[in-house]
């Protein structure tokens, strides 16, 4: 059972989506890569944000457990489109995670691979497509 849902609307890549309670509400443009005008967001770039902040939110949970300050820590998330070979399309991402200079590399890296293992972003993507983790 669900904790929580989450329910948005939209009608293709031009338009609009807009979530059942209106907190989100934005305007679609085809990306010009793609043919568009490029005059509003896409569903790359709601999918980074939304990838870049759960990411960001389990590592501080992930942080808290193995007492780590991960509160100025934050996530890029590059989401990344291109031709599957069959006639559509697929997803890849890469996360760029910048951490404080006081947590070591390899602990930095440790943290980083743990969160990937609790982040719901991650649990859905998994074995989906292609995610590649940097720790800057």
């Amino acid at each position: 059972m669900s904790i929580y849902t989450a329910i948005a609307t939209a009608a293709g890549r031009d338009g609009r989506a807009v979530s059942s309670d209106g907190r989100l509400d934005v305007t679609l443009a085809r990306q010009k890569e793609l043919g568009g005008d490029g005059n509003g967001t896409n569903p790359e770039q709601l999918f980074a944000a939304g990838y870049a902040a759960c990411f960001a939110s389990a590592m501080q949970l992930v942080g808290a457990r193995k007492k780590l300050d991960v509160s100025d820590a934050s996530v890029t998330a590059e989401i990344g489109l291109s031709p599957n070979g069959q006639g559509g399309f697929q997803l890849e991402a890469t996360l760029r995670v910048e951490l404080p200079d006081s947590i070591a590399p390899e602990t930095a890296r440790e943290l980083v691979e743990a969160t990937h293992q609790v982040c719901p972003y991650s649990n859905a993507t998994r074995g989906n497509i292609p995610v590649n983790l940097v720790v800057e």
